[in-house]
């Protein structure tokens, strides 16, 4: 090879890895343990979060299929006592005006369980939520006791949905917020256990809810997790309102008779459920979602999985079924 041919070698093998990099693919699950996944897009990073259990921690990355070659931060520990010192569940990464804000469940060591289960907030004022001091701003203001904190935009208010503690149930509640710390007004039920899927082992239970939406012609969508996390049938509910609805109107809301993600046990998939949502930068939608590759009748062996989806001519999502670990998918774009 002369010396004026090596720049154009060069290029050569460039392009050709260029492209092998668009080409990449990627097998499920994304880690090997990890419940309740959630993944936000900003600024060409992805930021993934799970429940560890005593802590939150974050990673970032580029390329979500490489996320087992990431070394996660530890963002926050809890205190050793207090009303959020114990089962730190559920963590949800958002960026409301201007800055990042982490949802979470907790409960109190020295009164632990679900009559002291609260959701609870974070802030960071950093550009990077990997940077810069994570500030408590407290529990949030529900009515109930509670878990699985998220949140709703709609035609420019923004509401708080998680799965309050009413009775022997988990329901769906909706209310307004006031800011990302406070919540104002009264809250509405817009979903109870009514299904058999959604009620398993003496537990009636819908949770996890998240909003979704096509665009703003399409129905309003709240994605949620039914049944116990220890049930192997554990999976995903979905409710719609009309474009226009007003979300705090609970008759506005109707919920799909049957799940619309379950499990497969052709693929070898079971309790796929607590799902979360992301677009890439070229509009490709992901849904991540926990699943587990046994039915062990327990909330273990759960790890974060993730897989693109599409929508049905009415406007609500087309999920498909859970895929197998075996079958390649590309890596989202970014």
């Amino acid at each position: 090879m002369t010396y004026s041919s090596k720049p154009f070698f060069v290029l050569l093998i460039l392009t050709f890895l260029t492209g092998f990099a668009y080409a990449q693919t990627f097998t499920n699950p994304l880690l090997p343990n990890g419940a309740d996944p959630w993944v936000t897009y900003e600024g060409g990073y992805y930021y993934y979060t799970n429940t560890v259990g005593n802590r939150l921690i974050l990673y970032k990355t580029q390329n979500l299929a490489e996320l087992g070659q990431v070394q996660p931060k530890t963002v926050w520990t809890p205190p050793a006592t207090g009303p959020n010192s114990k089962d730190i569940w559920a963590p949800e990464l958002h960026r409301l005006d201007g800055k990042w804000y982490l949802y979470y469940t907790a409960t109190d060591q020295a009164k632990p369980g679900d009559m002291n289960r609260y959701v609870f907030v974070l802030e960071n004022a950093s550009a990077d939520p990997l940077q810069g001091t994570w500030v408590d701003k407290g529990k949030m203001n529900t009515k109930f006791t509670g878990l699985d904190g998220s949140i709703m935009t709609h035609k420019g208010q923004r509401y708080f949905l998680y799965s309050a503690y009413d009775g022997p149930q988990s329901v769906l509640h909706i209310v307004k917020m006031k800011n990302p710390w406070t919540l104002t007004g009264s809250e509405v039920t817009i979903a109870r256990p009514t299904h058999d899927w959604e009620k398993y082992d003496g537990r009636e239970i819908c949770e996890g809810p998240e909003f979704l939406q096509r665009d703003d012609k399409s129905p309003l969508c709240i994605v949620y997790s039914a049944s116990a996390c220890w049930d192997d049938n554990y999976s995903l509910g979905l409710l719609t309102a009309p474009a226009n609805a007003d979300p705090m109107n609970a008759a506005a809301w109707i919920k799909t008779p049957k799940p619309v993600f379950e499990k497969s046990e052709a693929n070898g998939v079971y309790g796929p459920g607590h799902n979360g949502f992301f677009k890439t930068k070229n509009g490709q939608n992901w849904l991540v979602y926990h699943a587990k590759s046994v039915a062990n009748k327990a909330c273990r062996e759960r790890n974060p999985r993730m897989q693109p989806f599409g929508w049905n001519a009415d406007g609500t999502p087309d999920f498909g079924v859970p895929v197998a670990t075996t079958e390649k998918l590309k890596v989202p774009e970014n």
